[in-house]
Parts: structure tokens; sequence; C-alpha cells
């Protein structure tokens, strides 16, 4: 069984409402007909001018699920891959977006992995963001697509395009070994790891990077924000501030991103939702990625974090920031305002 077929098999509509408790702004369409989508997206590329907005209507308003199978019916249709035929008939913000919904969740995930690793310079960034906040689930499965996209580990890329304390921190975060268990809360667990988090830091001269690296990539998320609680008790800074003192460059940046994920991850991509589109200019690459890769896991919990800390809604800053067939894909992923 192929990755895909793996991925797709989980991906029933009971599942959705399982995995996701209803927190996805795109869900399978009623009455869905792969043949029908695979035909009318036929026409729409044939048609003079290229008929995007039939594209996007279908593509951004289906399941990744219902996606894989327009693209299975689509290529049977037509002997040739939707997301070539695609790529040749789209252009620029729109046609990153459409790609990247053709592709399932941990295959989109692995490909901008690899792309933050590819060609000269390292994309920190979003090498950061994706293994801070996943699960240990989904690191799974980009694992396992990474392997069978790429031929190569994940882990072995990461290995090659970083260095010292970074890397073992990437590499413990890649391997998805957080514990996920719910579990009883344990205060003499939470006060222990408050202090020793402390000790290993602030407390002392130098910073044992890798007991802050073993405990807050292990620690289940409750947990930890249990500790990051606690640890106030003992230091006269908070986490945030503690990495700040003790680690510099991109240490100090993955460790603030995971930090920030375990308080909150909805606000954390909140928070990045807002400066891909503050001052001047719109980071169209990060705005695409975290729309793209959270539409069918959480963003509505994300829209509502965001009203919440910036007082206006996230539709309304897209509209305000992209224009075209391109901002109608976003609003269409990111559902009702």
């Amino acid at each position: 069984m192929t990755l895909v077929q793996d991925y797709l098999s989980k991906l029933t509509l009971q599942t959705y409402e399982d995995k996701i408790g209803g927190l996805c702004c795109v869900k399978p369409h009623p009455n869905f007909s792969a043949e029908q989508d695979a035909a009318a997206i036929e026409t729409a590329i044939k048609t003079k001018g290229v008929d995007e907005n039939t594209i996007l209507n279908i593509l951004t308003k289906r399941s990744n699920a219902q996606r894989q199978e327009i693209a299975t019916a689509y290529q049977k249709r037509t002997k040739k891959e939707l997301g070539s035929a695609l790529k040749s008939a789209l252009s620029g913000n729109l046609e990153t977006v459409i790609l990247g919904l053709l592709k399932t969740l941990p295959q989109y995930d692995a490909s901008e992995l690899k792309a933050s690793m590819k060609g000269l310079g390292t994309d920190e960034d979003t090498l950061i963001e994706i293994v801070c906040s996943r699960t240990n689930d989904e690191l799974r499965e980009i694992n396992q697509a990474y392997k069978e996209m790429y031929k190569t580990e994940l882990e072995k890329d990461i290995v090659s395009d970083t260095s010292g304390d970074f890397r073992k921190l990437l590499v413990a975060l890649a391997k998805g070994k957080r514990d996920e268990k719910i579990s009883i809360i344990d205060f003499e667990k939470i006060d222990q790891d408050a202090r020793e988090l402390y000790e290993a830091g602030v407390k002392r001269k130098g910073t044992d990077v890798q007991k802050w690296i073993t405990i807050m990539t292990e620690g289940a998320i409750p947990h930890l924000q249990k500790v990051f609680e606690r640890y106030n008790c003992y230091s006269p800074y908070d986490m945030e501030e503690s990495i700040k003192k003790e680690v510099k460059g991109d240490l100090e940046n993955a460790f603030l991103n995971l930090a920030q994920c375990i308080r909150n991850k909805h606000q954390y991509f909140a928070d990045k939702l807002f400066d891909s589109m503050k001052g001047k200019g719109t980071k169209d690459k990060l705005l695409i990625r975290i729309i793209v890769s959270r539409c069918e896991v959480d963003l509505l919990q994300i829209k509502r974090e965001f009203r919440k800390k910036y007082g206006k809604s996230l539709n309304s800053c897209i509209s305000q920031e992209t224009k075209g067939d391109y901002q109608k894909a976003l609003l269409n992923l990111c559902g009702d305002d």
C-alpha cells in the first residue's frame, strides 16, 4: 500500500470529526463526484485564457481525500497528471496554493521541509515551524512521505543542513517522541522539570542545552504548560525571557517557536499569520503554507485566536493584503468569517 493509499484510508468522514473535532474550515463536499470534477477541471484548463475561477472553486471546496480522488479521475480521463496540467495552466501565488492542495498533508509538509533545505542556505524559519508544531502521528507520516518522495531520511537532511545544538533540537523534534498520553497531573514531576529547566539555564553559568531539549521535546504539552507556570516560581524570568538570555541565533529562534507552540499552538499560528501580512508587502509563502496546512486541521480555532488578539478577522486581513483569484482561493479555504 502506498503512502497516499494509507493516508486516504484514514480520512473517512468519521475520521474528520474524531480527529479534528470540527476545527477545520474545509470539509468533505456533499454529493461529491470525482469524475464530474475532473471533467470540469479539464474543460477549465482547455478554455482560452484558462477558467481559473472554476479550478479554484472546485479544489478549494473539496477535502484533501476528495482532491486525491479528483487527481486519480483526471489522470484516468486524460492520461496526464493533474498537478502537471495545473502547473502549466496557472501561475504565481494561485499556482502555489492549488499545487499545495493537491498533495496529501504529509506530502505537503515534506515538500516544504525539502524546499527549506534545498540549494544554498537553509530556510530555518520553515524548518523550525513545521517540526515544532506537528504531533507525533503527523511527524511519523511526514517522515514516511519524505522518504517515499525523496529517497532519503528527513533526519539525514536535517543533520547535513544544520549544526550544533540547533541540529540536536531539530532532530529530537523530528523524531516525534513526545509523550502524548492523557495522564493524571503529576505535580512532583511538574516541579522537578521546572526546577531542572531553571538549574540548566538561568541559575548556572552557561546553559545545559541538552537538558532543555530533553524536557521540551519529550514532555506532554499539558504537562509542559504547567511546567512553564511553575518555572516562574524559580526564575525571575519567564521561559521565553530565559531563552533570550541563554541562547542566541537559530537555537534561540527554535526554542522560542517551540515554547510558543507549547503554550498555545493556535495563537502561535495566529501570530504567524498576522506577521505574514503586517508592514509593507505580504509574506505570501508563509501565509500560503499556514492556510494550506491548517485548513483541514484547526484553522477555525486559529481564526478565533486571531480575532481575539488582533481585534479583526483573518478574512478581512487577507482581503486587504491579497487580490484576484489568489485572494478567492485563500478566502475559500478560510471559510465564512
